[in-house]
């Protein structure tokens, strides 16, 4: 690799995945006291495996991943159809588990469905830009992402079907889809939402969003992990409790605090100083990711990264939204910080994506 683009490269987003997971490695290393330190200990080596194969990612031009993407969307689709087999883990068929190893295909599909997506639109885009705007090229770009979409519904985890969806929302956009079609689909979701909630949606996740609606009405059932949540929070003011002495975290109130409700545990811990520094980390890191691809040298890579915004922002508004009780519950983990060498790996191997189509800029150009 040149000089040139590691000079290019936007190394603040690598600064900022550092700070969040070392964050997330206090926060862990706190919750975790009870059982040895388990989970904070598996946690440090995800962390060092993770930044071993964000460099690697560094180094493989992001046009490469693009031409590959055929092979890996197959072979995830496979992986995600088998996983449905395994024995149920909290209600979801979502791992593979080979001994004290858990393997969740669905994290690392998010990568390479946004790869695959990006050739399909890429394809399209050849015979026109105009082209991404009719409905048979429309239907075909999100037929291919109906397929690991469904299936991942099928584990069941609306989480990151969502997260796909958000995506590949963005992803179109970048493309240059007409206003119109953003429209529609809006309205379409606001015609959809009751009908899916009334003749669609299986009873568990029908509960989740009246707990989200109303989690007094079952304080000691499903509406006990929320309401613990924002007791955790609401504890912790302005400075925290300080790390090892939270009420909800170190008396066992707070489950799950490794995974989805880890920023429960740093707000009541650690206080909102630290909590909404977080905030800040993940407004630069989506933000840099959208001036990556607005900078990006073709729209193959600004594709690539307008996606990978998406599954970001996604992330850090469902995960942070829930556990206040601005969202339902969808166990959707915080990038970076909870607890998960799938979601650790995926989220380091998008941000050596980010990097490689940014050190591929011309960024004198950009620079007034």
């Amino acid at each position: 690799m040149r000089k040139k683009e590691l000079k290019n490269m936007e190394w603040v987003i690598v600064v900022v995945a550092i700070i969040l997971s070392i964050i997330g490695l206090v926060a862990l290393f706190s919750a975790t006291q009870n059982t040895d330190y388990d989970e904070f200990q598996k946690q440090l080596i995800w962390f060092g495996i993770s930044l071993a194969i964000m460099i690697a990612f560094m180094f493989i031009n992001y046009e490469t991943l693009v031409r590959l993407s055929p092979f890996f969307y197959g072979t995830f689709l496979i992986l995600l159809f088998a996983v449905l087999f395994t024995t149920p883990i909290n209600g979801a068929s979502s791992w593979f588990t080979i001994g004290s190893f858990s393997f969740q295909p669905g994290e690392f599909a998010k990568v390479f469905v946004i790869l695959f997506l990006t050739m399909v639109i890429n394809k399209i885009q050849q015979k026109g830009k105009q082209e991404i705007n009719k409905p048979l090229k429309i239907l075909i770009i999100l037929s291919a992402l109906m397929v690991p979409v469904l299936l991942i519904v099928k584990q069941p985890d609306y989480g990151t079907a969502i997260a796909f969806f958000v995506a590949t929302a963005l992803m179109l956009f970048a493309a240059g889809i007409d206003k119109k079609y953003i429209i529609s689909v809006i309205l379409l979701i606001v015609i959809a939402v009751p009908l899916l909630y009334n003749f669609v949606l299986p009873e568990h996740a029908k509960t989740r969003i009246d707990i989200f609606l109303h989690p007094e009405s079952d304080p000691r059932g499903a509406g006990y992990n929320i309401l613990q949540s924002k007791l955790a929070i609401g504890a912790g003011g302005l400075t925290g409790m300080g790390l090892l002495k939270g009420n909800q975290t170190q008396l066992g109130f707070l489950y799950p605090k490794t995974t989805d409700f880890i920023f429960s545990v740093i707000g009541e811990e650690m206080g909102f100083l630290v909590a909404g520094l977080i905030i800040i980390l993940y407004v630069v890191l989506v933000t840099k990711a959208l001036y990556i691809a607005k900078t990006a040298k073709d729209s193959v890579g600004t594709v690539i990264a307008s996606g990978i915004a998406g599954i970001f922002m996604f992330h850090m508004i469902e995960n942070i939204g829930m556990v206040m009780g601005l969202l339902p519950i969808t166990g959707v983990p915080l990038p970076f910080i909870s607890y998960g060498g799938s979601s650790m790996i995926t989220n380091y191997m998008m941000i050596g994506i980010l990097l490689n189509i940014s050190g591929k800029r011309q960024k004198s150009i950009f620079v007034k």
